[in-house]
């Protein structure tokens, strides 16, 4: 897979970078989110050189998530790099191969304020990451995704595990307070988020 060669602040404490993978036809999104305690890479697909000294500066990397059984991408390189642990949702302890892993279940806390949201029915594994911080942050793996041609939507019934089990878990996610949502395939929703998503669900359930 080729590296991302640029890495964009799109919000305050947040970055992104993205790499078009061509066996899955489509864009990869990476999300660096800073909290009170450390910067986490979430999904982290591989940097240029210059673009990996943007990600250096500034707060120590603490750890890297992974959202769901599909995104392990460049997560190993990653955690031997920064000597981080690796944050996993429980159900994948014997689907990822992967050192250092710490797994988490519905409604973990990974430290104060940064809490892991379990959707059953997604990708096995699928977790959703919220900060509470600055208005609060979503960043989501694969059960909503915001690319062409489908738009801000939920991701299509084939690639899930049960897309009815998915449809039910989603909305879970209204419990907490979001302006920002980011994902693992699409373009970062950077305000008014939790109002979109809440007129999604009602669409669609």
């Amino acid at each position: 897979m080729a590296a991302a060669q640029e890495i964009d602040l799109v919000a305050p404490g947040i970055l992104i970078w993205q790499v078009y993978d061509q066996v899955v036809r489509a864009d990869l999104f990476s999300t660096a989110l800073e909290t009170g305690e450390g910067r986490y890479l979430i999904d982290p697909v591989e940097l240029g050189a210059e673009a990996l000294k943007v990600l250096r500066t500034g707060q120590k990397v603490k750890g890297i998530v992974v959202t769901n059984e599909n995104h392990e991408r460049a997560t190993k390189r990653f955690a031997e790099r920064f000597s981080v642990p690796i944050y996993i949702h429980g159900a994948l302890r014997e689907t990822v191969a992967l050192q250092r892993t710490v797994e988490l279940e519905d409604s973990e806390e990974i430290e104060p304020g940064l809490t892991a949201v379990a959707i059953p029915g997604a990708p096995a594994g699928e977790i959703a990451l919220h900060y509470e911080d600055n208005g609060g942050t979503l960043v989501i793996g694969d059960a909503l995704i915001n690319f062409e041609p489908y738009g801000f939507g939920l991701l299509p019934a084939k690639y899930c595990s049960d897309y009815k089990v998915m449809r039910r878990s989603l909305p879970k996610l209204l419990d907490y307070a979001f302006e920002r949502m980011l994902f693992a395939h699409g373009t970062p929703i950077l305000s008014g988020a939790r109002a979109r998503l809440e007129l999604l669900l009602a669409a669609n359930l």
